[in-house]
């Protein structure tokens, strides 16, 4: 049995073996550049094209909608940089972009980039559960909104937006819908029709695939200005060599998502679903955080009267990994403005913790997770300031 439990696939995930497998030829034995016409180019050019179908297949796309990129990040801030930067060049006077306040910083930073040169920028609040509700995007919209990016799943609550109402919300107003898919993508079905998005990001590291590479969807037909230049890849939107390996198992991880998401979510959710219960059972004073309507993986809690960093530490020291939200932003050491904009209070943040889960983990895991937390949390609060609230 394997003593330590990985408890923590919103962050990052396992690559599968079947991944590996198809990577490993473009290393050493393909190793072309796509872009030469000889033969070895022309073989890493075709596995490029097998990876975008396999993409666009699994969120129901066309392969020419679909660019790669160095991950969620670089594809978020194509999406929004990219839509403002045409904006601008075609002298629109569409100049504000709607964003909500529980972002990932890979769009809010853009976005207040964008701020600094000189657009407008609008941040939704969120209700307690964290979902953006559409009668504020309504009152928000008008006819100077170019682009609206919300997110289809928290990666910190797990809670699913109601993207397809909201993007209907924007394009009766004349603006573009993008967004973030990071976090559902492989885990929930994410068919880009169904939603009636214009572009959607994503990223291969967390469905089992690489880390370094993703992808935007960008809808045929829509126009938007590159942000990096040089040599015009992937139909000129994202110049540079294209990491032929990385993508191949991108797509790779995107045709294994697909074939198996009922299983995935039927699976999954049951774990999730026994891990609230045991935690709600065995674990006084404890909170789960969120809507109902959250991804397959993703369990977040408060503990009242402890602290989440010191529960990581101890939970590591067991030999368990676990997470207060986004990994991007532990090392900048600042509170989750996810926690924030949901109204939650200093305590409720501070004790915060997010356990979320994959396919390798197991039942047993769970019940050992649980006996584990429960001791860290009661051992946590003797010493706390809060010791006799809780006790």
């Amino acid at each position: 049995m394997n003593d330590h439990i990985y408890l923590d696939s919103a962050a990052s995930t396992p690559v599968a073996d079947e991944v590996i497998d198809e990577m490993l030829p473009y290393f050493k034995q393909q190793y072309g550049n796509p872009s030469s016409m000889h033969k070895f180019g022309r073989e890493t050019a075709r596995a490029i094209q097998l990876a975008r179908r396999r993409v666009a297949k699994m969120i129901d796309a066309s392969p020419r909608e679909i660019t790669f990129t160095s991950g969620g990040t670089e594809a978020d801030n194509l999406a929004i940089k990219g839509a403002a930067m045409h904006a601008r060049i075609k002298a629109s006077e569409r100049t504000r972009i709607i964003t909500s306040s529980i972002e990932h910083d890979a769009v809010l930073e853009p976005c207040r980039y964008l701020e600094n040169l000189g657009l407008s920028v609008t941040y939704l609040p969120v209700a307690g559960d964290g979902l953006v509700r559409s009668s504020d995007l309504k009152s928000a919209m008008s006819n100077d909104v170019s682009l609206v990016s919300i997110m289809l799943a928290n990666n910190e609550v797990g809670t699913i937006q109601p993207v397809k109402e909201l993007a209907g919300i924007a394009h009766q107003a004349g603006a573009l819908f993008h967004t973030d898919a990071v976090q559902a993508v492989g885990k929930i079905p994410t068919s880009v029709k169904r939603l009636g998005v214009d572009m959607m990001s994503m990223s291969s590291h967390k469905l089992n695939g690489p880390k370094g590479v993703g992808a935007l969807y960008v809808r045929s037909g829509l126009e938007i200005a590159p942000i990096i230049h040089g040599g015009g890849q992937e139909s000129e939107l994202r110049s540079g060599t294209e990491n032929v390996p990385n993508i191949a198992g991108f797509g790779k991880a995107c045709e294994l998502a697909a074939n198996r998401m009922s299983q995935y979510q039927e699976q999954v959710s049951a774990l999730r679903d026994y891990l609230i219960e045991k935690v709600a059972k065995e674990i006084p004073h404890s909170r789960l955080n969120g809507s109902q309507d959250r991804i397959p993986n993703n369990a977040h809690f408060t503990f009242f009267g402890v602290n989440g960093e010191d529960l990581i530490i101890k939970m590591d020291e067991h030999g368990i990994a676990t997470s207060t939200g986004s990994a991007c932003s532990v090392k900048k050491q600042k509170s989750s403005h996810v926690l924030k904009a949901m109204g939650f209070s200093y305590e409720e943040i501070s004790g915060s913790l997010r356990l979320s889960l994959g396919m390798q983990n197991t039942k047993d895991e769970i019940d050992r997770t649980v006996g584990v937390l429960s001791s860290v949390v009661k051992e946590l609060r003797e010493l706390s300031p809060f010791k006799r609230k809780y006790a």
